[in-house]
């Protein structure tokens, strides 16, 4: 797979990848903001932004007209938000890319953010949050993040909180546009069965009248840890949920990035995991765990995520603990068990990559995020190098028993009950 980098002359990059085997094609933006970037004041305002952009522009004044184009072609549109990108994308057939970069450019150039449209969001928002409230099988992560990156906004929700929400005006989304919203801190891909020159010229025609302009940062925030960490979220819930796990490094480490990726698909990666056998098939303590390492640009962690029976969740626990342990011995990890972990990853990757949608996001976030772009390639061939030793290395340099955090929800009540798990 192979990819063309330009850039147009306000500083928007473009990036473009023919995939000559499929009849579909991708067309995503991506803009360097998030939650990250946010203050108290307009906690939620990213992520408000993104439902808002679909509902109205000067061109196309309503949600249904947009939403009737799109449905006219059979295509799929849709936004997501985190805490260092928003992405909007519409995937569609080939024939009909320049389509999908009038919408896209028109959504978020001349969005009218309408009053009655911001109010009616706004109850759309307030119910979402409720409805992550309610699956503590998502709000675990949020729940963990907060435990590491307390009150900053790193640790804040994406949804943000139900107060700011309420209070959020027209004049908040065009502040905070005015601040991120350049066309230098944006990146157009278009993925798929696609003519590379001819679609460039589309593109351009599109996009080369956006503003650049210099975009503000993030707060840069120092994370400190002395000691095991908890924090817990009392919830009557019928099945408990907890995520363990440590801080470890941004996308920019390379030494240590793949070694972590191994080690996470060792621990939970699959069915044949060692803690998805132990904790599931072997103990019958959970109904579904799994480990997964998560980097942002300057930080990250390994945490493993189980839903378990409230009366043994000590029983869990302790189990994630001693796997944690045990991994770290010299003669704990063979060949074999490497060779399965990285065909593992390569596998999962490879099949992501089949989808237009994921082409588009794994080029375009390497471009955002990393400031560089390889190739699946690249990515495959640096996981293949890793080995045994590097594994052990960062098992014993990251997963320090003094240094584990434990974020929890269920219906406890004694927070220290769990610390005490962890010392």
């Amino acid at each position: 797979m192979k990819y063309q980098y330009s850039k147009l002359k306000n500083g928007l990059k473009v990036i473009l990848v023919p995939i000559k085997e499929v009849g579909s094609a991708t067309t995503m933006l991506l803009v360097g903001a998030g939650s990250r970037y946010e203050n108290k004041n307009n906690n939620g305002i990213s992520h408000f932004l993104e439902h808002m952009a679909f509902k109205g522009t000067k061109k196309r004044p309503t949600a249904l007209e947009i939403a009737s184009l799109i449905d006219g072609i059979g295509a799929e549109s849709n936004a997501f938000t985190g805490k260092e990108l928003t992405g909007y994308y519409i995937k569609s057939s080939s024939n009909h890319v320049e389509l999908s970069l009038d919408i896209l450019s028109d959504i978020i150039s001349s969005s009218l953010l309408d009053k009655a449209e911001i109010d009616r969001e706004r109850g759309v928002i307030l119910e979402e949050i409720n409805l992550y409230e309610d699956t503590p099988v998502r709000k675990i992560a949020d729940i963990f993040e907060r435990l590491l990156y307390g009150d900053t906004p790193m640790g804040w929700d994406i949804a943000g909180e139900k107060e700011i929400i309420k209070k959020a005006t027209r004049e908040d989304f065009v502040s905070y546009m005015s601040k991120l919203y350049s066309a230098s801190n944006m990146v157009l891909i278009i993925a798929g069965s696609i003519d590379v020159e001819s679609v460039l010229k589309k593109a351009e025609k599109y996009f080369s009248a956006f503003t650049g302009f210099k975009t503000k940062g993030f707060l840069n925030t120092k994370e400190e840890q002395t000691g095991a960490s908890t924090l817990l979220k009392n919830k009557k819930t019928e099945q408990a949920h907890f995520a363990l796990g440590v801080r470890t490094i941004g996308l920019l480490d390379e030494k240590d990035r793949y070694p972590l990726s191994v080690l996470s698909s060792i621990l939970g990666g699959g069915m044949s995991s060692r803690l998805f056998h132990e904790v599931r098939e072997r103990r019958g303590l959970a109904y579904y765990v799994r480990t997964i390492p998560e980097s942002y640009i300057d930080r990250g962690y390994l945490a493993t995520f189980a839903g378990v029976d409230p009366k043994r969740i000590d029983d869990a626990i302790k189990v994630v603990i001693d796997e944690y342990e045990k991994i770290k011995d010299k003669s704990s990890v063979k060949e074999e068990e490497l060779k399965k972990a990285k065909e593992y990853l390569r596998g999962h990757f490879i099949l992501d990559l089949e989808d237009t949608k994921s082409v588009a996001s794994f080029y375009g976030s390497s471009e955002m995020l990393e400031k560089k772009i390889e190739n699946p390639e690249d990515v495959i061939e640096k996981l293949n190098k890793v080995t045994l030793e590097e594994v052990n290395r960062v098992a014993n340099k990251y997963l320090d028993k003094n240094r584990l955090n434990l974020g929890l929800i269920g219906d406890f009540q004694d927070e220290s009950h769990f610390q005490k798990l962890l010392e």
